[in-house]
């Protein structure tokens, strides 16, 4: 009950991430609105398709935005949407994934899964390749980006052509007073962590699943390429540094980029010029991935 109280507090403060973004807003051709019923809950998804691209058939990123799995919404990543659509021609898919108390592990992996299923089921209407899909995300959005390709992995479904992971929160076993928090007042409160990672992972024994704690995995080496962004002064750069030496060891295709001077979420709260670099360097990525599986 104490949690919950406290979540539905966080939830009252303004998104500052939401109100200052780092990136101008752009047009895109069309903005489609979508209410897909999974067994989790009715979830809402938006698709953002490109300017000047009229041709079928189109590549699609799934986008997973951050909030520590208890708050925010799809909409604090409207204007990186809608960037990286015009950027990539790529279809946009924005999720507004289930949160935590009420929805803990692994139901957001599990929603997102039912996610991509239905997109798979609706290809013709939506105008997407179903065989050009990737995915990513930031903080807990790419703590989820990572699930799901294991996931995937594990019931011997396609890969992505790429997973982005911002920032991502990846170990939820070493206790956060014990990772290099640069936050003064977190890191001499390190509890307020604990209660947030408690609401996601209310049973001890869910830290050590490999899909809450993606460091934590047997790596294959049929798992998507990895673009990894990493901040110098975050406090879950260890894991994340560790997780990336752990694919690369598989055999996977990454790319680990180290961020000066930025803490997490960087890429929504700036410094604005690297938060830029990020988002550029993104979709640069995934224009690659995207030729690079030309026929």
């Amino acid at each position: 009950m104490f949690t919950a109280i406290i979540v539905r507090l966080l939830r009252l403060f303004p998104n500052q991430a939401k109100k200052t973004p780092m990136i101008p807003l752009e047009l895109v051709r069309t903005k489609r609105e979508v209410l897909v019923d999974t067994s989790v809950q009715p979830t809402y998804i938006s698709f953002y398709y490109p300017l000047g691209v009229e041709q079928k058939k189109l590549p699609v990123y799934i986008n997973f935005h951050g909030g520590a799995f208890i708050m925010n919404e799809k909409e604090m990543d409207d204007p990186y949407c809608r960037f990286l659509a015009n950027q990539t021609g790529c279809v946009i898919l924005n999720v507004d994934y289930a949160k935590a108390p009420e929805h803990s592990f692994p139901k957001p992996i599990e929603q997102g899964y039912e996610i991509i299923q239905w997109m798979k089921r609706n290809t013709d209407d939506l105008n997407i390749n179903p065989e050009k899909v990737m995915l990513g995300g930031q903080s807990s959005g790419a703590n989820i980006a990572a699930a799901l390709c294991l996931y995937l992995e594990d019931k011997q479904d396609f890969q992505p052509l790429l997973q982005v992971l911002a920032c991502p929160i990846l170990d939820f076993v070493t206790p956060h007073a014990d990772k290099p928090e640069p936050d003064k007042w977190r890191s001499r409160y390190p509890q307020v962590a604990s209660l947030l990672n408690m609401c996601y992972i209310p049973e001890r024994e869910q830290a050590e699943h490999p899909l809450a704690s993606p460091v934590l995995a047997d790596i294959g080496d049929c798992l998507a390429p990895a673009l990894i962004l990493i901040a110098e002064y975050d406090a879950f750069r260890p894991e994340t540094e560790v997780y990336s030496e752990k694919l690369k060891a598989a055999g996977i295709n990454v790319q680990a980029a180290l961020f000066t001077g930025c803490s997490h979420a960087f890429t929504h709260f700036g410094p604005k010029a690297k938060a830029k670099e990020a988002w550029e360097l993104i979709a640069k990525k995934i224009r690659e991935e995207v030729k690079s599986h030309e026929n």
